[in-house]
């Protein structure tokens, strides 16, 4: 391919498609933040999509600067008065701020800045952000569901020998429900049983008019993902094929939409810590935790996927745009929980300063506060590392330079 046709290609399939998933989900994440601290009268300095120098910046009414930084790997709300190391000082230093603030401003004035609103106020404000995430999640899961409907939950073949054979599955049986959790479709259904291999399940089915229990212990099984990567994972031995003939495909009401849109965001959310602890007790591997590369590489992956999906150009875009969004919504469930960690410099770790706040009846010590901020820092470092390595392990990038990882 020439050079010059190179680059657009790579921008389309590989730039594109990351930026679009990792700025929605960076932007309705800072919007949560930004809309609950307005709420509350909070005064705020400035909302910057991307970090940098700015390559476009305008004030709003308020007094608010909105910006675009050069580097669109993300975005912050900066609170007034938010300077320091910490962001929340401990109670000498409220003293000082509010004396500098009443001087400066007159009396009244330190009402408006957050480390002077209510505990519960601030709460709410560093819950915002992962809270927007799992609302981004619920409403693209719901609109999806609603507009152009899922696979039911039949099962339409199932294996000889299988686990499901082994259970007592059939042909025709429709699942209700896994392990004590609701399914919808045939993808809910996966997505419990691909973290529980080896774990028995019990399942409620309904088969003709009547309502059946049987137990079913998926085997691990090594499978390659989108990416072309091994993963060990749980399988039954049974299929679903797409169908629009009735009862092979579910399309919800608005209602209803809203309601699995919600169910199927908890699910996930229970999902992903189901498989965190099975990890952290060694019975899975650490390899589904990616980070920024493998986002790049998903996005890139499942845009392409979509395009290849349809024939005509009306058909491409749909796909296109449904796997987008559908990556958007999984994502961005997975950032609302990473950021709800009791971690320093995340939301997780303001809301745990704030508990011990609750408890103590004052901010916690300043310095300890910069002290678990550096600590924090270096924890969340070592996390983007160790996530980052893991995907150069499973990329070409080891196995071209022969490394102890290829």
């Amino acid at each position: 391919m020439s050079p010059f046709l190179h680059f657009p290609v790579l921008l389309l399939s590989w730039i594109a498609p990351f930026l679009v998933v990792m700025m929605t989900i960076v932007v309705i994440h800072e919007l949560g933040h930004f809309f609950a601290a307005r709420c509350f009268g909070v005064a705020i300095d400035r909302f910057s999509i991307g970090f940098g120098k700015a390559l476009v910046s305008w004030r709003d009414k308020s007094g608010v600067e909105w910006r675009i930084g050069w580097a669109p790997l993300g975005g912050y709300v900066q609170f007034a008065g938010d300077e320091n190391v910490a962001s929340v000082p401990d109670q000498n230093d409220l003293e000082a701020l509010r004396a500098d603030i009443v001087a400066r401003e007159g009396p009244g004035a330190a009402d408006k800045y957050l480390v002077f609103k209510p505990l519960w106020q601030r709460a709410v404000v560093a819950a915002a952000g992962p809270f927007a995430n799992f609302v981004l999640a619920a409403v693209i899961f719901a609109l999806l569901v609603m507009i152009v409907g899922e696979p039911s939950a039949r099962v339409d073949a199932v294996t000889s020998g299988s686990p499901a054979a082994v259970a007592g599955l059939r042909p025709g049986d429709i699942v209700e429900s896994v392990a004590g959790r609701g399914v919808s479709g045939f993808s809910d259904l996966e997505q419990i049983i691909t973290v529980r291999a080896n774990v028995p399940l019990t399942m409620t089915i309904k088969r003709g008019g009547a309502e059946l229990t049987l137990t079913a212990t998926p085997a691990a099984v090594k499978v390659k993902d989108i990416l072309g990567r091994d993963q060990v994972v749980g399988r039954l031995g049974m299929e679903n094929i797409p169908s629009r003939a009735p009862g092979g495909w579910h399309r919800a009401g608005p209602v209803e939409a809203i309601g699995l849109g919600v169910a199927r965001t908890v699910q996930m959310a229970d999902t992903t810590f189901y498989y965190l602890g099975r990890a952290i007790r060694g019975q899975m591997s650490f390899d589904q935790l990616g980070g920024p590369l493998r986002t790049a590489q998903l996005s890139h992956a499942i845009a392409t996927a979509g395009v290849q999906a349809g024939d005509t150009l009306a058909e491409r875009a749909f796909g296109l745009g449904y796997n987008l969004v559908n990556i958007i919504a999984m994502i961005s469930v997975g950032v609302g929980i990473f950021n709800l960690l009791p971690i320093p410099v995340l939301d997780g770790g303001h809301l745990a300063f704030y508990a011990y706040e609750a408890v103590a009846r004052r901010p916690l010590n300043a310095a300890v506060q910069a002290a678990s901020y550096r600590v924090g820092l270096a924890l969340l470092l070592g996390l983007m590392l160790f996530a980052t390595t893991n995907d150069l392990r499973h990329s070409s990038v080891f196995h071209f330079l022969g490394g102890p990882f290829s």
